[in-house]
């Protein structure tokens, strides 16, 4: 179950990052790449600065999409150049 919880958040953080970013989601296997690896940054971003949301599925939510707005920001920049 466990797998399947981790698909759909990231799934969820990869659109809403997208909104958030470009205004448009990216299509189901983007969004979820973006969200997972956004999930990964945002949890090692998060937690060098000393935030801990609990394990809550909220927590989890905005970790990822705190990290996968911050990719798609590095993204954009190296996109730039």
């Amino acid at each position: 179950m466990g797998i399947l919880i981790t698909i759909l958040i990231g799934a969820l953080a990869g659109f809403l990052a997208g909104k958030i970013m470009k205004g448009a989601g990216f299509g189901f296997v983007v969004n979820l790449i973006v969200g997972i690896v956004g999930g990964f940054i945002g949890g090692n971003v998060l937690s060098w600065i000393g935030i801990n949301w609990g394990g809550t599925i909220i927590g989890q939510i905005v970790t990822a999409v705190i990290g996968a707005v911050l990719l798609l920001w590095i993204v954009s920049l190296i996109k730039k150049k």
